[in-house]
């Protein structure tokens, strides 16, 4: 994947004299140490990063972990005292004003926690806001709101005001407006922490459905919740102090945490709502063809040590799964295959959190097919989803 934003050692320190506290930054001192001594604070220190285009590069941390004021410095909000921001190549800390204008314009949009709706304005002219301060023909910018309102799911609502929306409506409108100036790089500052928890986790899967099926945008998320992070980000930065501890996948960081640090911040974490289906699927050990005959579908399971396997056709396409009993008594019987292949297996996506997959597995007899496209991609023996969930089993 092609790279779209690069942090080079980058750094921001709160004072009048912040060259002076960066030495000391640099000399190792703490933030403490740094504080007492100079009345300066270091909200960032030496970060470096990169973020992926059509990536959900996730920025995660406590509070005065530094975040909020990094956020700030990929769009000159905070002016860096130290270090590069390349976007495509070039550096943005070198724009004049004019440039970070422009930038801010055609290439960079943000959404804020507080939704910053103009209570006055009608939610088709709050999306229109940012396309008229760019001086687009009213006629485009009024059908650019219309179309980004019915991408975040509020066709209907054009005439209404602000205070009419719950809280989750009023997000959508703020990223309606952040999308209209069609952004290559979306900012997202803790968008949904002022959110209702069951509002919350609705926003985050319509995020996610978004920004694969429609938006595919860069997207760098900053967010406090371990829960959330570990949902949304295809990465995940977690920073303390200033300072960023680990950059990994979420799944990586949960099994090979770099530090103490790390270890005790995920130890809490729900992995039903982290792990999907393709983290914890197996290739199956055996697989048959629906054009086999029953005596094959014996043997292969015979020699496998197993009671039951899937059909595929030559498109690895599933068509069912036979058992042993069925199979033998097929074989007595004189039937086909086909006669005792049945469909009584569940099912589940490769992208599925193993949340969804418990009830599926309570029930089910056999494994878990995991299919995209009607093809099988692997399989979830019913144990797997039990001991994916146990933060002792990762940890062996």
């Amino acid at each position: 994947m092609t790279v779209k934003m690069e942090v080079k050692e980058l750094s921001k320190v709160f004072g009048t004299n912040p060259k002076r506290a960066l030495k000391y930054a640099k000399q190792g001192k703490s933030k403490e140490e740094i504080y007492e001594e100079t009345g300066h604070t270091v909200g960032v220190n030496n970060v470096s990063f990169d973020v992926k285009e059509g990536e959900m590069f996730v920025i995660m941390g406590l509070s005065g972990s530094g975040k909020s004021t990094l956020i700030r410095c990929l769009n000159l909000l905070n002016k860096p005292t130290d270090g590069h921001i390349l976007v495509d190549g070039e550096d943005i800390t070198h724009y004049n004003h004019k440039q970070l204008k422009q930038f801010r314009r055609h290439q960079l949009a943000m959404v804020f926690q507080h939704f910053g709706l103009f209570d006055h304005r009608t939610i088709l002219m709050n999306v229109v806001y940012g396309l008229e301060v760019r001086g687009i023909d009213k006629q485009e910018c009024l059908d650019k709101a219309r179309s980004n309102l019915e991408t975040v799911g509020l066709k209907g609502w054009e005439d209404t005001f602000p205070d009419e929306l719950s809280g989750g409506m009023q997000q959508r409108v703020g990223l309606a407006r952040a999308l209209a100036n069609e952004p290559e790089i979306l900012l997202m500052d803790e968008p949904f922490s002022a959110l209702d928890p069951l509002i919350r986790r609705d926003m985050q899967l319509e995020l996610l459905d978004l920004q694969k099926n429609k938006l595919q945008k860069t997207v760098i998320f900053i967010t406090h919740d371990v829960n959330e992070a570990f949902k949304l980000g295809d990465r995940v930065a977690v920073m303390k102090d200033g300072e960023i501890e680990q950059i990994d996948t979420p799944e990586n960081i949960l099994e090979n945490p770099a530090n103490d640090y790390i270890a005790d911040f995920v130890q809490d974490i729900d992995r039903s709502k982290i792990l999907k289906a393709e983290d914890i699927m197996i290739r199956p050990n055996s697989l048959i063809n629906i054009r086999d005959s029953v005596k094959v579908a014996i043997r292969e399971m015979r020699s496998n040590g197993l009671s039951s396997v899937y059909a595929i056709d030559t498109n690895r396409q599933l068509k069912g799964i036979v058992t042993i009993d069925d199979a033998l008594e097929a074989s007595k019987s004189g039937q086909t295959l086909q006669d005792v292949l049945t469909d009584n297996n569940e099912t589940a996506a490769p992208d599925d959190y193993v949340q969804d997959l418990i009830n599926k597995a309570t029930r089910s007899k056999y494994p878990i097919a995991i299919i995209k496209d009607g093809k099988l991609l692997g399989i979830v023996p019913r144990v797997a989803v039990l001991s994916s969930l146990s933060s002792e089993n990762h940890e062996e």
